[in-house]
């Protein structure tokens, strides 16, 4: 389903990142996020291509659509 963000612990912490590389999906999403233009982001990650900041964008988009289910405490 996203075959672009990986995950490996001895990258960046284990973060979701872009490709293997040290470029986490959450600096993207910041970037998209605070208007910077894809160009710009382009210019400044020039190993970027145009599906891995459309794929952080979507894995963001998929994280913030889990539901939460709070769960209900036993009383004793």
């Amino acid at each position: 389903m996203f075959d672009r963000i990986t995950f490996d612990n001895n990258i960046m912490g284990g973060r979701a990142c872009i490709r293997g590389m040290r470029i986490p999906v959450s600096l993207i999403v910041n970037l998209v996020a605070n208007g910077m233009p894809e160009d710009e982001i382009f210019s400044e990650y020039p190993d970027l291509e145009p599906e891995d900041i459309n794929q952080a964008l979507k894995y963001a988009a998929w994280l913030a659509s889990e539901e939460v289910h709070p769960f209900a405490l036993a009383t004793a």
